[in-house]
């Protein structure tokens, strides 16, 4: 029940996260820096080892986990080119503009596709799919002993604030409405309590879970590096939106280091 407990704090400050991502106005392409910053410590200093860790068998001379990164990669850039989706951002870097952009990002007269609301749809479901291992890991943790499910939630609630965030952000930067967004940000608020529960009945297998956290960060790379970081460039090139990203950077490595 202690995890029980732990999961709900998680909850809150996913609330947090989705609260200040939708008050930032005309700072969105500092949002959307940070988020960026934020994704690619997600990956770096938490899913990438986590997955490693936990899948490190090898299959032609390269570990599992990282065959399912590059899957996670592949897959969200495919299904991008399926659905010509993606909006070339790299030309929108020079001084000159292509006509007045709305709020979300696109140029009036292309609103955002099925294809594109699609992809965020995916993309934040993956955040609430995370979120749900979150609150299992913060259970099984405390089934292995009390100081490690301490260390453990200490990380999955810190860096809950990033995953409602990003979720936040990501279901509207492609195209979705105030109201979807929201409802995902309460199911990715509602998802660690429903992982923690789940540790109640049964655990899923360590090299499974490895397999998971290994495509998931192959997927938040690709949606950071060929998405999100362009569209924060494109209106504003600016070096603030740069400190942003770092920022983003920072935060989560300070998150997971206190962690450890």
């Amino acid at each position: 029940m202690t995890a029980i407990l732990v999961a709900a704090g998680a909850f809150l400050m996913t609330l947090i996260g989705g609260y200040v991502a939708q008050r930032t106005g005309d700072r969105r392409h500092l949002v959307l820096g940070f988020a960026a910053g934020l994704m690619l410590g997600v990956v770096s200093f938490d899913l990438l080892p986590e997955a490693l860790h936990q899948a490190p068998e090898e299959v032609h001379g390269v570990p599992q986990a990282l065959l399912m990164f590059a899957a996670g990669f592949l897959t969200i850039h495919i299904i991008e080119r399926a659905v010509a989706i993606h909006r070339g951002h790299e030309a929108e870097y020079a001084e000159h503009t292509h006509g007045q952009r709305s709020a979300h990002g696109h140029a009036h007269g292309h609103g955002p596709t099925a294809g594109a609301q699609g992809v965020g749809l995916t993309a934040a479901l993956a955040l609430v799919g995370h979120s749900v291992m979150d609150g299992f890991a913060i259970g099984a943790a405390f089934q292995a002993g009390t100081t490690v499910g301490t260390v453990v939630a200490i990380a999955v609630v810190a860096h809950d604030f990033a995953d409602g965030f990003n979720t936040y952000t990501i279901t509207r930067l492609y195209g979705n409405n105030r109201r979807r967004a929201l409802t995902l940000l309460a199911a990715d608020a509602l998802a660690p309590v429903t992982g923690a529960a789940i540790t109640l009945l049964f655990t899923i297998p360590e090299r499974l879970l490895g397999l998971y956290l290994g495509f998931f960060a192959g997927f938040l790379l690709y949606l950071a590096t060929s998405d999100i970081l362009p569209e924060a460039h494109s209106p504003h090139p600016s070096r603030t939106t740069l400190l942003c990203t770092l920022a983003g950077v920072g935060f989560m490595w300070l998150v997971i280091g206190f962690a450890s």
